[in-house]
């Protein structure tokens, strides 16, 4: 049985994370972006998240990177600094594994534990169902659909907006 470890990222797992990252790019709906960065950009990307507070995580199985999520701000206002928006990036052999449930699993165990309280979710592509599964799994509610907001492969994209509540949520004002 392979043997699969989440852990935090570390600087040597970024060509990993690109090589990932230019497939979503170029053959995916998962992401908008349309030109994949180079390691340089990932690395620079990276590290301003880990700077600012975020967690990064690799799924590590049998040695290799498999997947990697990672938590950013939802948007710059101070107002939003307890909602945080995550990504999920997986190798295509490694798609419908289990892996990204899990690394989704631990991503939200993180932020929790980082005081985060919203987590949003922007599923590119609403014909993505394995992502849109993943994250019901994981406790998040449908928010609702931007039709036709992404224009990539020639074709018109909708996002789906997820969104679930971390810790104790809006029960409860954040004392920071």
């Amino acid at each position: 049985m392979p043997s699969l470890e989440i852990r935090p990222t570390s600087v040597a797992d970024l060509p990993s994370i690109t090589e990932i990252y230019e497939h979503a790019v170029r053959e995916g709906t998962a992401t908008f972006e349309l030109v994949p960065p180079d390691l340089a950009e990932m690395t620079r990307r990276f590290q301003a998240l880990v700077d600012s507070g975020f967690p990064y995580l690799v799924a590590e199985l049998d040695g290799d990177v498999a997947g990697y999520a990672y938590a950013s701000s939802y948007r710059p206002r101070p107002a939003y600094r307890f909602t945080v928006e995550n990504s999920v990036y997986l190798r295509p052999a490694i798609h419908r594994r289990g892996v990204g449930r899990q690394l989704l699993e631990r991503l939200i165990a993180e932020c929790e534990a980082r005081g985060f309280r919203q987590m949003i979710a922007v599923i590119g592509d609403s014909a993505n169902a394995a992502s849109i599964g993943v994250h019901a799994a994981c406790g998040f509610q449908m928010i609702g659909t931007h039709p036709g907001v992404g224009l990539k492969f020639g074709r018109w994209l909708d996002t789906v907006m997820m969104q679930r509540e971390l810790g104790e949520g809006v029960k409860t004002v954040p004392t920071t």
